[in-house]
């Protein structure tokens, strides 16, 4: 099997895991990228076998293919309190800390992790990490309008930050679906995530950043030898939802 057919094959395996905690009559937060559209298509199984559920999307991918799943989908404003959030992350240090949004919606995935009891993540191994921030870098979501101010303050927090370009060659700046841009943060390692959270969403035109600090409850890495389950250790409770 091709390097990269194993890793969708882990991917899938902790998607449909995480797919698997979800309970008859839950409010489900449904997450963006890879990972997290395997435990959408397992969810659409689900429901098609007779799960009662509804979903709220975190992209307008993720709800295109809720969609097609069959899942029955709602709004944050119908159900403000989410049971569970099944999600991806581009890092995961030993905390259970994140940083997220190399797929572009980090901003509506940390929405609806504050309004989530229980925030399950769902990786391959190459995304667990001694310290965040020395394999993927920080994706920070700014606002147009006065983007390179923002990126010299960013500059000054010990990064080299870089405006997401689109996929096609050419065609300017990578939009998110709130009409934001995106600076990809490279940092040496972030000792102090929390810190450095509070520091970029204190800059003027700082929509959200990709740090996940107290967020997640559980992390289920899938390897070919099977689930590592991590749970947020003793009094380090998630954040309220």
């Amino acid at each position: 099997m091709a390097a990269g057919d194993a890793q969708e094959r882990r991917k899938e395996r902790a998607g449909r895991a995480g797919a698997d905690l979800v309970s008859d009559g839950d409010i489900v937060g449904l997450g963006t990228g890879s990972t997290a559209s395997f435990a959408i298509l397992r969810l659409g199984e689900r429901v098609a076998e007779g799960l009662r559920i509804l979903g709220i999307p975190t992209s307008v991918e993720s709800e295109r293919l809720a969609l097609e799943a069959g899942i029955p989908l709602t709004t944050l404003e119908e159900h403000p309190d989410i049971d569970i959030t099944i999600d991806g992350a581009d890092e995961v240090d030993p905390n259970l800390d994140l940083i997220k949004g190399l797929g572009g919606a980090l901003l509506r995935e940390k929405i609806v992790a504050y309004a989530t009891r229980r925030e399950v993540i769902v990786v391959d191994p190459s995304k667990l990490v001694d310290r965040l921030g020395t394999r993927a870098p920080l994706p920070v979501e700014v606002t147009a309008y006065g983007h390179a101010a923002v990126a010299r303050r960013l500059r000054a927090l010990g990064c080299e930050p870089a405006l997401r370009p689109r996929k096609a060659p050419g065609s300017g700046p990578f939009v998110t679906d709130n009409g934001n841009l995106i600076y990809d943060c490279r940092f040496d390692g972030i000792p102090d995530p929390a810190a450095l959270e509070r520091r970029i969403d204190a800059i003027p035109g700082v929509v959200e950043c990709g740090l996940f600090v107290g967020l997640a409850a559980v992390v289920i890495a899938a390897s070919e030898g099977g689930l590592d389950v991590r749970q947020r250790a003793p009094g380090r409770p998630p954040a309220p939802g």
